[in-house]
């Protein structure tokens, strides 16, 4: 089984050396498991390659080396395509002479068979190709919204952290590469040999969703200075009951003004944003103090717990105790949590 890896000047070097190493794992276990079955040997080999078949600079200044170059008639049962440093997609996708050429190479290995898979703004190259329209993706969470209008006939599935459709996988933030290189030890060496190797490796390959990782709230940057000072005054007041007629009022706006620049500004209207923006605070509360679920949710301004635990989960793809459990930062009082049961 051969996995050809593209990369180019630009991407992460781990996006190359960390899947490399997944497939070195998956390969001694599976002869291990071989050698006492005297089942038939199957290995994954690899490739790195270039488009110039020369050495690529990853973002980070590192060389890498490669083993020779892009070339679309060599067989291949799986490419992954390496992802563009997120603070360098911009320009990377202005090189359209590199882009045509990844695009045609992955067309024409898709359409004899090869699984194609990406990760994080590798999606934008999959999308450059034509590859997911029609089809379900998902990409680095910071970047859903761009993506999707960038690219409006992909289903964009941002909160998802693996997703796969017709021999095409994508995978969300940075280090869902890891998830994908599992899922294509999967699919070549079997689900047994998977679980060995995700467990050896210490890999989570049961995460679904990216979205308690994400900052769900946009940055006050937009250049819209009523919207900001909305913004302001809804942070203030977050732990009380809100009205848009008296926001609006105290801006001297209509309620409708005030949601047409909010969906202008931050892509959604105010009361969508509010409810983000508790999401967002809640997320930090349960992240730096002991404080009970109750407690975190009066101080975002919900008294109905059962509902406000349905939204956190729904927004983050976490309980707030298990997101608690895996992003806290502080120790835990003996006894703060008197409530746990609630939590789940």
């Amino acid at each position: 089984m051969i996995i050809r890896i593209w990369v180019y000047d630009g991407i992460l070097a781990s996006g190359v050396s960390a899947p490399v190493d997944v497939f070195m794992a998956a390969n001694h276990f599976a002869a291990k498991q071989q050698a006492r079955s005297a089942a038939r040997d199957v290995q994954l080999t690899w490739r790195v390659e270039s488009l110039d078949g020369l050495p690529i600079r990853a973002a980070s200044g590192q060389l890498i080396e490669v083993d020779g170059r892009i070339d679309a008639r060599k067989p291949a049962d799986a490419v992954i395509v390496t992802a563009p440093f997120v603070g360098e997609l911009d320009s990377f996708i202005m090189h359209r002479d590199r882009l045509a050429a990844l695009s045609s190479a992955l067309r024409h290995l898709h359409e004899k068979g090869s699984y194609i898979a990406s990760y994080c703004t590798g999606a934008y190259l999959l999308a450059e190709a034509g590859l997911l329209d029609g089809r379900v993706a998902t990409t680095h969470w910071s970047r859903a919204d761009d993506f999707a209008r960038r690219y409006p006939r992909v289903m964009l599935r941002a909160q998802e952290f693996l997703t796969e459709q017709d021999r095409i996988i994508c995978g969300g933030a940075v280090t869902s590469f890891l998830v994908l290189a599992m899922r294509l030890v999967e699919l070549f060496l079997g689900s047994q040999l998977a679980t060995i190797t995700a467990k050896a490796m210490l890999i989570d390959t049961n995460r679904i969703s990216q979205m308690s990782y994400a900052n769900l709230v946009l940055e006050h940057d937009h250049g819209d200075r009523l919207v900001a000072q909305a913004q302001q005054q809804m942070e203030a007041a977050l732990a009380k009951e809100f009205r848009l007629s008296e926001l609006a009022a105290r801006l001297a706006v209509s309620e409708r003004t005030l949601h047409r620049r909010f969906l202008q500004a931050v892509g959604q209207p105010p009361l969508s944003y509010l409810q983000t923006l508790r999401i967002e605070v809640a997320k930090r509360l349960l992240e730096t103090s002991d404080i009970n679920f109750e407690t975190v949710s009066q101080n975002v301004g919900y008294t109905d717990f059962g509902t406000f635990r349905d939204l956190f989960k729904r927004k983050t793809g976490l309980s707030p105790r298990d997101y608690r459990r895996q992003f806290t930062k502080v120790p835990v009082r003996p006894g703060a949590h008197q409530d746990a049961g609630r939590l789940g």
